[in-house]
Order: C-alpha cells, then sequence, then structure tokens
C-alpha cells in the first residue's frame, strides 16, 4: 500500500494563521506536530510502501524539511508548477507509482484533515485494501454528527464485503436537506480520502476523463530531479484540465465503493471546527497560547505572539499572528475568504507571507520597516548557506547576536562573531554562511531607496533558485 499525500490548497479560510506560502498542512493546529506530519504519522503501525507527496513548487522545501523532522527520508516528492484540482494530481502519483511495471494499491489522503482515532482509521484501511484489490475505486464516507452544510455527501447503495456500493455522490446541501440526509441513515459525509490501485483508477480515469490523463502522460513523460524532489513539463501541465476525483472519475465510474468511517474526523476547514475539536473549559472556550478570558463563552482564541483578552463577548473567534489580527463571530467564520481576498486583489503582504518567512536555510523575521529602511532578524540553520547574491538598491548591515557567521564580500571571506559586524555595500557579491554547529541569528539592517524581495540578482545557489 502506497500513502499518496496531496498537500496543495491555501486553507485560506484559516486566514491569518493560514497564508500562501505557508497553508495550514504545514502548520501545527491541532498538536505539536503539523498538519501533513500528522497525516503520516497516524499510519504507523500499517504495512506501507514510502510515501508519495503531491505539492505546489512553492513549498517544497517546507514539505522536506517537515518529512525530515519526522525521519521520513525516502519519500518521493512531485512538484506541481499549477494546481489543477486532484484528479490530476492523483494521476500525476499513480503514474509515476506504475512506472516500473508495478501496481501498488494507493491510499490517498489530504495532508490536512483531522482522525482522533487512528486505531479506528487503519482498521477502515485494511477493509478499504480488500476491496481496491477486488477492483474497486474506495471512498471513505464519514458517519455524520450533525446536519453539516459545509460537506458533500455521499449515498449508499447496497452492501457489499466490508462496505457498501456508493449510490450517488451529492452537492453540498442546505440545512433542510443536510437534515433529512442525516435522519435517513443512507448519507455520509465525503471525506475526499480514497483507495484503489493505481492501474484501476488510471483505467477509469480513461475511460471518463482521457483528456487529463493524456496531458499527464505527457508532463511525467520527461521529469527532472531537482535535489529529492521530481519536477514535472510546466507547459503540458499547464494545459491539463482542472477537474477533482469525483467528478472527472469518482461521480461516472460502476467501481465505486464506500467503507464507513467513525474516527473523531474534521477536514478542518475554519475555525469554527477548529473550536468544535478542540478541547473546552468550563465556558466552552478552546484557547491556544496567551489569553486571558473574562466572562467570555463558546470562543475560540488563538495567539502566538503577545497576550490577547477577550471580555464579555460570546461565541467568537479571535486569532493573533504577529502582524495581523482577525475577529469574527463563529458562525460567520467562513467568510473569511471574503477578506483575503480582498488581501490578493490588493497585493497586500498579509496574503502570502507571515512576518516570519522560513527558507531552506532557515527563517527570517521583518522586525521593523521604515521609508528607506527594513531590519530583520535572520536564522541560519548549522552548514546551511543563503544563496550567492547582489543588491542593486541596498547597502546592508549585519550584526551576529549568535553563533558564528561565514560572510564573502566579493569574493572575500572572514568569520564574524557574536557582538561583531560586517557592512554589505550596493554591488556587492556576497554571500552568508553557518559553519558552526548551533544556529546562527543575526540582526540585518537594510538601507537604500527599494527594499523588496526581488531586488535580488542570484549567481549561485544550493537550492536550484537560481534562473536556469
Amino acid at each position: 500500500m502506497k500513502p499518496i499525500i496531496l498537500a496543495g490548497g491555501v486553507g485560506s479560510r484559516l486566514w491569518p494563521k493560514s497564508r500562501a506560502a505557508l497553508p495550514k498542512q504545514f502548520l501545527s493546529l491541532t498538536s505539536d506536530k503539523t498538519m501533513i506530519q500528522e497525516t503520516l504519522l497516524r499510519l504507523d503501525g500499517l504495512k506501507t510502501d514510502s510515501p508519495t507527496i503531491i505539492c505546489n513548487e512553492e513549498h517544497r522545501f517546507l514539505v522536506a524539511e517537515q518529512m525530515r523532522q519526522i525521519d521520513i527520508d525516502d519519500s518521493t516528492i512531485i512538484l506541481e508548477p499549477v494546481g489543477r484540482n486532484t484528479a490530476p494530481a492523483i494521476a500525476l502519483a499513480a503514474l509515476n507509482a506504475t512506472k516500473n511495471k508495478e501496481d501498488p494499491v494507493l491510499l490517498v489522503l489530504a495532508a490536512d484533515h483531522l482522525i482522533k482515532d487512528s486505531k479506528a482509521f487503519q482498521s477502515k484501511i485494511i477493509d478499504a485494501e480488500k476491496l481496491a484489490l477486488e477492483g474497486k475505486l474506495v471512498t471513505f464516507g464519514i458517519v455524520p454528527t450533525e446536519a453539516h452544510t459545509g460537506y458533500g455527501y455521499i449515498k449508499s447503495g447496497e452492501s457489499i464485503n466490508l462496505g457498501f456500493k456508493v449510490h450517488e455522490f451529492v452537492e453540498k446541501p442546505n440545512l433542510s436537506t443536510a437534515k433529512q440526509y442525516v435522519d435517513s441513515g443512507e448519507y455520509f459525509w465525503n471525506s475526499g480520502m480514497f483507495m484503489f490501485k493505481a492501474s484501476t483508477f488510471l483505467t477509469e480515469l480513461e475511460k471518463y476523463n482521457p483528456e487529463i490523463l493524456e496531458a499527464c502522460k505527457k508532463a511525467m513523460s520527461e521529469t527532472q530531479r531537482d535535489l529529492d524532489f521530481i519536477r514535472i513539463q510546466t507547459d503540458v501541465f499547464e494545459a491539463c484540465p482542472d477537474d477533482s476525483i469525483d467528478y472527472a472519475v469518482m461521480e461516472k465510474t460502476d467501481s465505486a465503493a464506500m467503507v464507513t468511517l467513525d474516527a473523531s474526523w474534521s477536514d478542518v476547514g475554519s475555525w469554527s471546527s477548529l473550536w468544535d475539536t478542540g478541547q473546552k473549559d468550563e465556558n466552552g472556550n478552546v484557547t491556544v497560547g496567551d489569553t486571558l478570558l473574562e466572562n467570555t463563552k463558546n470562543s475560540y482564541v488563538n495567539t502566538e505572539h503577545r497576550l490577547v483578552s477577550v471580555i464579555g463577548l460570546e461565541n467568537v473567534v479571535v486569532v493573533e499572528t504577529k502582524d495581523a489580527v482577525m475577529v469574527a463571530n463563529k458562525n460567520d467564520s467562513q467568510h473569511i475568504k471574503n477578506v483575503v481576498n480582498y488581501l490578493a486583489e490588493n497585493k497586500r503582504p498579509e496574503f502570502e507571507f507571515h512576518r516570519e518567512v522560513f527558507r531552506p536555510w532557515g527563517s527570517y523575521d521583518s522586525i521593523d520597516t521604515g521609508t528607506r529602511f527594513k531590519v530583520k532578524r535572520i536564522t541560519v540553520k548549522p552548514n546551511e548557506k543563503l544563496s550567492i547574491q547582489m543588491h542593486h538598491h541596498r547597502a546592508e548591515h549585519w550584526v551576529v547576536v549568535k553563533g558564528t557567521a561565514k560572510v564573502t564580500i566579493d569574493e572575500v571571506s572572514q568569520i564574524i562573531s557574536e557582538n561583531q559586524s560586517v557592512y554589505i555595500p550596493i554591488g556587492a557579491i556576497h554571500s552568508l554562511e553557518n559553519p558552526g554547529k548551533i544556529p546562527l541569528e543575526i540582526i540585518e539592517v537594510q538601507s537604500g531607496a527599494y527594499l523588496d524581495e526581488d531586488d535580488i540578482v542570484r549567481f549561485s545557489d544550493r537550492y536550484g533558485r537560481t534562473p536556469k
């Protein structure tokens, strides 16, 4: 059995925590592990092959680092140059899995779901595998706990070995229809998790949506290895139809089957869902971080940077990050997407980046900004190195506050220790490296007429970020 982890998506309804450069699947929202780490760790104990992860090209180093943190060093990471929904993503993984004439059973999981009862989940995976080996395309139908209008539903058909045939998939219903579905006992939430043999999926995709399969075959025909990543042909994949596996295959095939799953599942699609699944205090509140609540009930408060006090409110969501605060009625938390759309349309940095931005070599935190200056705290991991680069519009001062830096300016290298500094003039070709065994921390002061991140000319980069 081969896990296929779908790690695309932006998770915009969990703004301001989830952003384009650091979406929810890479955040620690329900434990000290990130969502994608939890997705793979809950498979511990099952007999599985190395995982294949499909992710946005911009997130490749996040995936690699988070896999390293949980000691997964044999994953295959396929990079999507653009998002084309779940059917093409799964097709890429299935084609890659069968390239050596193998035909594994694929367990397709979203990277950002919460499943509290891992044992129940694993038991259903074993049931689903038996159906998949019989040639079924299996989906996991969640036993509904309420008349939820935020999920699609699956209507069960006749009973088969260990599960049911799928009678139909239905869209997200209104409340009265959802109540009818739940009361009938025949409808289950559509989890978006699947299991099937790779060949079965490819055969059904060719039957019902051959355009997707043809585009994915062409995109995979000439792949390139880049460090630990597989790059596909960008121009071909850009022309691939955008479609979900439900529309492209599952709603059309005669081989769809379902196993039911009752394992405290949530797609963590909104802040209210984190309140639903969180540990509540005596007033029904769920809190994360440094909070102080007075006369507040049934609310969700999440803070990462400072004390947040909430007084005399009920049924609210309050989320604080280093550069943004979001306050909403819990019943309206789905409307956060409207705020995110506004940020994107107006090119606000809060749409894409957090104040602290993670890079393959470490991170930087923008502490202060003025009209002609910017101050950052830069952290470089041991034995890592930033690209050899140059700036046309800014000079930089670096002050080492922890560790030891190797600084090269116009091919002249020097070691800078704690409490020492160095100046990089405009136009100087330079690099920063941590030769030590502990993280390097420096304070960088930029000064100049233009301070945006696109004023970087890279000459050499160990992470493949220089122009081809």
